[in-house]
């Protein structure tokens, strides 16, 4: 049987009541304009306010808004479980501030359709720029956490951006090699999607800052080092 999308977009959300409705309203927008079938998969991270309640409260006559949860706390294990609950050919997943343009998708596709592997969207790659500066502290942690990062994942400028889609049949194998549930999860799965054979595409963006982002530097970040840490002893073990 066909898929009954042929793309699905995964929003991660943890206490996003507050923004979550413009995005999911912005977004349908962008995709009941566009030639191909889509679904949005929120998945509730856990939340304390309403998130859950305003997702699916939007509703749109050609765009499937899906609300699904996930008891397990993390960015990488609510993403993880938004993009197996699908079985479009191309899956992926937005942050739920929108700092990345949607319209960022027309390109996204046109890779996918030439056979990349995963499109991703950078902050970091030749043609990127922020539109405000990001504070110092935000700044120098994302320096250092980039260097660490480019021997696990060659070639790529930006592995946190949020904005990432894949071919279904590649991603699927990385997914059941991942084990990483918070923010340090994108490196995981490009590394598997890299090991195996994939095409990585980086498309340079125009990022918006949103200072009410979920991401705690001290809370966050000392995990996220962590997991780098993890990622390297098992990079050794192979």
């Amino acid at each position: 049987m066909s898929p009954a999308f042929e793309l699905e977009i995964v929003v991660p959300a943890f206490n996003e009541a507050a923004r979550l409705s413009g995005t999911l309203h912005h977004l349908v927008s962008f995709l009941e304009r566009q030639p191909w079938s889509s679904r949005l998969i929120v998945v509730d991270n856990g939340s304390a306010d309403e998130t859950a309640t305003i997702a699916r409260a939007v509703e749109s006559p050609s765009v499937l808004i899906t609300v699904i949860g996930c008891a397990r706390p993390g960015k990488g294990a609510a993403v993880r479980r938004g993009m197996l609950a699908g079985t479009a050919p191309y899956v992926g997943f937005v942050d739920a501030d929108l700092s990345t343009p949607i319209s960022t998708l027309t390109e996204t596709l046109r890779h996918l359709d030439a056979g990349a592997a995963a499109v991703i969207a950078s902050r970091h790659a030749p043609g990127a720029r922020f539109a405000q500066p990001q504070p110092f502290g935000r700044r120098l942690g994302g320096s250092a956490f980039r260097a660490l990062t480019r021997p696990l994942v060659a070639g790529v400028h930006d592995t946190q951006c949020g904005f990432k889609f894949f071919r279904r049949a590649q991603l699927q194998k990385a997914l059941h090699r991942c084990h990483l549930d918070g923010f340090a999860f994108d490196v995981e799965l490009l590394r598997h999607i890299r090991a195996g054979g994939g095409q990585i595409v980086e498309i340079p963006v125009t990022w918006q800052d949103d200072r009410r982002s979920t991401f705690q530097p001290l809370r966050d970040g000392t995990a996220t080092f962590a997991a780098l840490f993890t990622l390297y002893r098992r990079a050794v073990a192979l």
